[in-house]
């Protein structure tokens, strides 16, 4: 079990490939959960719970594997840094659960290959070429007409998901270029912390200085800070948190052992999952418009992924 949370040695795609798969299945199946539960209870409340599920997990993990050790990151600020992009990313990607189909939010947080083209040239010095450009017109072809803006019905609610788009997008930048070497515990650790952080800090704010009765009645899930807890969102947050601190691990270590370019084609694998969950837990399939526009941002991030591997075999080749 130790092998599976250090710092890995080398790259190893095969069983990148797994876990991808493995933590994409998890994490859909998640949100799917969290929508069907956000009537219940709020965004804050259900983070703080599974927060303390996933730190008490890992924990237990880091015991089991012979040293707490494995929760200690070797350079804690990258790590921080982005448990802290996750943070924001979640709160986008939940706000909205209460309101838009599994689809819509898994479409929008799956414009991320679209951000991290477009931060590739001022972060990491990478020029914006024609593979590119050409990704990011489909792509945003593809989140237009998921979004509809036009559409009578459009709300800004539905731009929510691709808010959090953009700061996974920071999320697996600074996990390839700053976190390759950390273990996987420490990174879940990590999220966890700020994800506990960020709940309570929500409870103790909106209880202090409760916003407005219209906007509780408008938008509970995120204006609310404690509601009535009971059994079943109790039971709901714990099976959330086994499923988090899994799909977590898993995609952590799944991209520190093999390319980026090479697994984000299968990490679109989500949107597929994303559909099938919602058909069984809500009976929702996606409407044709937005299974063209899954279609067209898979198409880009598939794009994006296939240059970005030509171009690091150009690399090693040239050296």
């Amino acid at each position: 079990m130790k092998s599976l949370f250090e710092h890995p040695g080398h790259d190893r795609p095969l069983r990148a490939l797994g876990l991808l798969l493995l933590g994409v299945f998890a994490l859909a199946l998640q949100d799917s959960l969290i929508k069907l539960i956000s009537g219940e209870t709020s965004f804050w409340q259900f983070q703080t719970l599974r927060s303390i599920g996933n730190l008490s997990f890992i924990v237990i993990l880091a015991l089991a594997s012979g040293s707490l050790g494995l929760i200690t990151p070797k350079n804690w600020r990258p790590v921080y840094l982005r448990a802290a992009l996750l943070t924001v990313c979640m709160f986008f990607f939940f706000a909205g659960a209460p309101y838009l189909t599994v689809p819509q939010m898994a479409a929008g947080l799956y414009t991320y290959p679209l951000f991290v083209s477009l931060l590739a040239g001022p972060i990491l010095g990478e020029t914006l070429g024609p593979w590119r450009i050409t990704a990011l017109i489909i792509g945003a072809t593809g989140a237009a007409i998921i979004l509809s803006p036009w559409d009578e019905n459009f709300s800004t609610v539905q731009i929510l998901p691709i808010l959090a788009g953009f700061f996974y997008a920071t999320n697996i930048l600074t996990l390839r270029r700053a976190c390759r070497n950390e273990s996987t515990l420490a990174l879940a650790f990590a999220v966890g912390l700020a994800f506990i952080v960020s709940g309570t800090l929500g409870i103790l704010l909106l209880s202090l200085f409760p916003l407005p009765e219209e906007i509780r009645a408008s938008m509970p899930f995120v204006a609310i800070g404690w509601p009535e807890l009971t059994l079943l969102v109790g039971g709901f947050a714990l099976f959330a948190s086994v499923l988090n601190l899994t799909g977590n691990i898993c995609l952590s270590r799944a991209y520190q052992t093999a390319d980026a370019s090479w697994l984000a084609p299968i990490d679109f694998s989500y949107l597929i999952f994303a559909a099938l969950w919602s058909r069984l837990i809500f009976d929702q399939w996606p409407t044709s418009e937005a299974i063209i526009g899954m279609a067209l941002i898979g198409s880009a991030g598939i794009i994006t992924a296939w240059r970005e591997r030509v171009a690091a075999t150009g690399r090693r080749l040239i050296q």
